[in-house]
């Protein structure tokens, strides 16, 4: 084994991200505009045919230079072991603020120095293009650098499998006082003093990368540039953003940001950055999912399906005994997706088929793909009729922890999980730690607890037990895309309804009486009013644990707050 192999080895997930990107820095230059609003001085990079980067607006930075570490000795305003915790490094951190500065004077003429010979040294800009030169400038007019004015504000990596790869710290400071920005015709084209707001408005047409256009949005919460350095100083090692490049339906990539629903999926497919994994979910198409899994979304995409509901293909590595879970909806799109589901399953054919809950959207289709194919029904009947599938008719009824051997190297095992619906299974894909979790989870949005089937207390229950299943790695989500860190996603939905719950509560308690209809406005006003209806069930489910819970009482039609005894 070859030393680069042996060290390569050994490095984290996180520094193999970074492996070949550049280091580099940037300073985004603020000011109070006139209205008292802040405006971020944006730069226009000269045309260059082989740059990717060739005429974006940008904020003054560019990479580290090896003179730059020895200048960190003229800081002032700042410590390096405060500065790498700030940055979570172990050393180096001073490096990079020096880089923001010399680039910021090299690129724009703006010098942070609290001492020595400024206007001097503003002369003889035109003589620095490199470190070296920054570093004499330095040593002739006896300059200290002003780090302190500079706050670490985030941390970006360029997406794996470009070109040209840079690992980004961003810092935001105030103009320095006095001094005006130049252009550098020989790095940029134009400079600017913008809004946020202005430079994100369609119709000014700037040329932005990605994270120069999510950082003008995360600026523009701000009202004054006190409030945006204020927020900056409080950040200690904010995450590294990297984003993944991605395809749509039709073949174009673009990066895809962390945040968005396909991220974590296309890093578990496409760790180096081919740009082959579609960030949306066409319906018909299978998606291989790993060795085991293959996924095919629906075509019944809607305001309450999402893209579509998902079903899934799973077999043993090399197997040819393929499991189904979720088959979907009956309706004019049944034939054409159940034909895609066969010619995924095969050269091996269906021997069972899963449903997770009876809703109509997951299970009716099981009875064609059944009498297509032969295969048994394994689900479970819900205790209440209303809103369910009401052919569903299964061989077989799962229990919790039911297991199902697929073929050496694949385990199903059950998790009932009632709450959504009374009848709810997740499967847990034991070798991969893959829960499938139907509507139990879902992307992007919280499930509707719709009563008397639907139970808020069940479903709260059930979310708590899936943080107890052990190497649980993966949401494979019956609406949406492969979920990463399934236990913080349960962490955030419980911390939600508990929110949720407490409003409610909060609203009977001063309205003493009350429809959740009525409380529908106060509780959900977050929500759009065109969901206010839907949004009334899971009231309705809040109020149903509340009345379990002592704290209200149902009488004459009307919700009434109690008061603890």
């Amino acid at each position: 084994m070859s030393a680069d192999i042996a060290v390569s080895s050994r490095l984290t997930d996180h520094e193999r991200d970074a492996e070949g990107a550049r280091r580099a820095a940037s300073v985004i230059v603020l000011r109070d505009g006139a209205s008292g609003t802040p405006e971020v001085l944006m730069l226009r990079r000269a045309e260059r045919g082989d740059d990717l980067r060739s005429g974006v607006w940008v904020f003054p930075g560019g990479v580290l230079d090896e003179e730059d570490a020895a200048l960190a000795a003229r800081c002032d305003g700042d410590h390096e072991q405060a500065a790498n915790e700030r940055l979570g490094l172990a050393a180096g951190a001073m490096t990079y603020a020096v880089a923001a500065v010399r680039e910021c004077f090299e690129e724009v003429g703006l010098l942070y120095a609290s001492a020595g010979a400024v206007e001097a040294a503003h002369h003889e800009r035109h003589l620095v293009r490199t470190g070296a030169d920054f570093t004499a400038l330095c040593e002739r007019h006896r300059l200290r650098l002003d780090a302190g004015a500079l706050a670490y504000h985030s941390h970006w990596l360029t997406p794996p499998g470009l070109p040209k790869r840079f690992d980004t710290r961003f810092f935001v400071a105030r103009v320095p006082g006095g001094q005006v920005p130049v252009v550098d015709a020989g790095e940029a084209l134009e400079l600017a003093w913008l809004t946020p707001a202005q430079a994100l408005e369609p119709a000014r047409g700037l040329k932005l990368l990605p994270v120069t256009r999510e950082t003008l949005k995360d600026l523009g919460r701000f009202g004054t540039v006190a409030e945006i350095l204020a927020d900056a100083r409080t950040r200690r090692h904010p995450p590294r953003m990297m984003p993944r490049l991605g395809r749509d339906a039709a073949g174009k990539v673009r990066p895809v940001l962390p945040g968005e629903w396909a991220y974590a999926e296309i890093a578990r497919l496409d760790p180096v950055g081919l740009g082959n994994v579609c960030f949306e979910l066409p319906a018909l198409q299978p998606v291989r999912l790993s060795d085991r899994v293959t996924r095919i979304t629906c075509s019944n995409g809607s305001v309450m399906t999402g893209p579509g509901t998902n079903t899934y293909l799973l077999r043993a590595p090399g197997g040819s005994e393929v499991t189904v879970i979720d088959p979907g909806p009956d309706d004019e799109h049944t034939e054409a997706h159940l034909q895609a589901v066969i010619a995924a399953a095969s050269p091996g054919h269906i021997v069972r088929i899963l449903t997770t809950h009876t809703h109509k959207d997951h299970s009716p289709a099981a009875r064609r793909l059944a009498e297509l194919t032969g295969a048994p029904v394994l689900g479970r009947i819900a205790e209440h009729p209303e809103w369910q599938d009401a052919g569903f008719a299964p061989q077989v009824e799962p229990v919790e922890g039911d297991r199902l051997m697929l073929g050496e190297g694949a385990t199903l095992r059950a998790v009932h999980t009632p709450g959504h619906a009374s009848n709810h299974v997740c499967w847990l894909l034991e070798e991969e730690g893959m829960l499938f979790t139907g509507d139990h989870v879902m992307q992007g949005s919280t499930v509707v607890i719709n009563p008397p089937d639907g139970d808020m207390a069940s479903y709260l229950a059930s979310l708590d037990k899936l943080l107890a299943i052990d190497g649980l790695e993966w949401f494979a989500p019956g609406h949406g895309f492969l979920m990463a860190e399934p236990q913080v996603e349960v962490r955030r939905l419980i911390a939600h309804r508990h929110a949720r719950e407490a409003k409610v509560a909060a609203a009977l308690r001063e309205a003493r009486q009350a429809s959740a209809e009525a409380l529908v406005p106060t509780v959900y006003g977050d929500v759009p009013a065109s969901r206010h209806g839907i949004a009334a069930r899971s009231l309705t489910a809040h109020l149903v644990k509340l009345a379990q819970d002592g704290r209200v009482r149902h009488d004459g039609g009307l919700w009434h707050w109690q008061e603890a005894t």
